[in-house]
Order: C-alpha cells, then structure tokens, then sequence
C-alpha cells in the first residue's frame, strides 16, 4: 500500500510544482535539510539535470527550507547556481536561518509571507561532535577577555578562558569574516544591481553606497546583541523596517500564497512522515 500512496503522493507534488514553473516560466528546485558538506554535489547534479533540455530557462527558483549549517558550503552552491543561471530567486515558505539566510541573501529576489523567517547569520563550525555558532562563541570569548581586563573575572571563567582551543577561536573567527565577504560581495552583485537610484532624493546609487548598505546589513544580521539567540526568527517586518532589505511579500496575493502552501506543506508533510532529514525535488527527481 505504502509504494502506492507515495506514488500518488509524487505525481501530485509533480503537478504542484509544475504549477509553480508555469507561474513564474522558471526551473524550481525544492531543498529541506542542513546545508552540510555532503550537499553540494547532489545539488549540482540536480542543476546539470535541469539544464539539460534543449530550451533552458534562465532564471532558478530555490524553495528552501533550513536551520542552516556551512557559509563555506553556501559559496559553493552560489557557484553552482549562478553558472548556470542569470537569475537566482528564493522562496522562503516556512524558515531558512544561519547559513539558509546567507544563501538567501545571495539571491535577486527573496519570496516571503507575514509567517515566513530568516535568522541571524550566525554561521556553525563543526568541532568534532557539534555544530557551533561561531558568533555566539567568539561572542563569549570577548566577554570574558573584557571580564579579565576590568578585573571582574571570576575563577571559573578564567579557567574556561585558559582552556580556549586558539585553532578553533580562529576557525569561528575566519567563519565571521568568510559570512561578511560574501554578503557585501553577493548583495551588491545580485539584490542590489537594480537599485540604481535613491528613493527620497532620486539621486544615483554609488558602488561605494552599496558597498556600504551591504556591510551594514551583514553587520545587523551578525549582531548577537541586536536578536539575542541563534535561532531568533527575523520576518518580514523586521527585514524591511529594521534592515531596510527589499523583500517580495507575497502574504495579501491569495493566488500565489496558496500556490506556494498548497506545494511547500504537502512536501513537508511528506517529508516528516518519512523521517526525512535532507530532501530535494525537482521537476525531474524526487
């Protein structure tokens, strides 16, 4: 019975996600799981498969779905992408946090409803048994260097300060300076290459304003003070008013949002039926 209804169940979200293709003339490609290491090669497979038809298309779709995991595996994937593609859009359904968000925001456009979050750009380094947010670590490492230099260091602190692993301080330290590299290169190249003029006095955007725009949003989305926890969910509200960041809110167009629901929560529901942790579905795989 079982191999029936997941039959059903894939010619279904077939035809849901070709819906999706025809609404926007745009290859989709459909990602739940961490962004870990033994991502990118799936994926890039899955992309050369795409573009293996006669009359490709040129724009790429991502829907994603993530806690997020490796800014180094981030890149990789943009690489991928961005070769074969001339446009590269997110739909955001659900969450995509930490690395999600970076890849996210290596995107033209970034699809979201009124429910929808990204999260800190916290990237996560592996140190042997766990992922690690890297801020979050190098975060409590100036607090305690602070806390010796006043003088207000207490034994225990001192003693976990004396115990750092200064090869893996620098590993979290290179993850930080790797996630704002990528942001204010990719923001300028990509969201930012139609913003040519500024809203309130029409005069013309600089490289160096984008630039800087870019450093500013990657500086507040790596800010532990600002959000308080690795996992914070940053919506819609947030990311225009605080971050000023253009965002594609698609929570008042009836005809989209159900597109979107009807595909992205079958898909999940199916998803965590089956235990899934990392799952991919394109036109042409499932």
């Amino acid at each position: 019975m079982k191999p029936i209804f997941d039959s059903t169940i894939h010619e279904i979200l077939n035809e849901r996600l070709s819906r999706l293709e025809s609404h926007f003339g745009a290859d989709f490609l459909f990602y739940y799981g961490p962004i870990t290491d033994a991502l990118d090669k799936p994926f890039r497979d899955l992309i050369e498969e795409l573009k293996e038809e006669p009359e490709a298309r040129t724009t790429l779709f991502i829907v994603l779905n993530t806690p997020g995991g490796s800014a180094e595996t981030v890149e990789r994937l943009v690489k991928i992408t961005r070769h074969h593609y001339q446009e590269v859009n997110f739909i955001v359904p659900d969450s995509a946090y930490s690395a999600g968000t970076i890849f996210c925001l290596s995107g033209d456009k970034i699809f979201m409803d009124y429910s929808s979050s990204l999260g800190p750009i916290d990237p996560q380094v592996y140190n042997g048994k766990n992922w690690v947010p890297a801020l979050g670590y190098l975060d409590k490492v100036e607090e305690l260097i602070n806390k010796s230099i006043a003088g207000t260091i207490s034994q225990a602190e001192l003693i976990m300060l004396r115990e750092q692993d200064l090869a893996m301080l620098r590993r979290h330290e290179q993850a930080r300076e790797l996630t704002v590299a990528l942001l204010k290169e990719w923001l300028v190249k990509y969201k930012f290459k139609n913003w040519n003029t500024h809203r309130t006095s029409g005069e013309p955007v600089t490289l160096a304003q984008k630039e800087t725009r870019a450093m500013e949003i990657a500086r507040d989305l790596g800010d532990n003070k600002l959000w308080h926890s690795h996992g914070r969910s940053i919506g819609v509200s947030a990311l225009t008013n605080i971050l000023k960041l253009k965002i594609e809110d698609y929570s008042t167009d009836r005809m989209l949002s159900n597109l979107i629901r009807d595909y992205n929560d079958l898909i999940c529901q199916y998803i965590t039926r089956n235990g899934g942790e990392m799952f991919f579905h394109t036109r042409k795989f499932i």
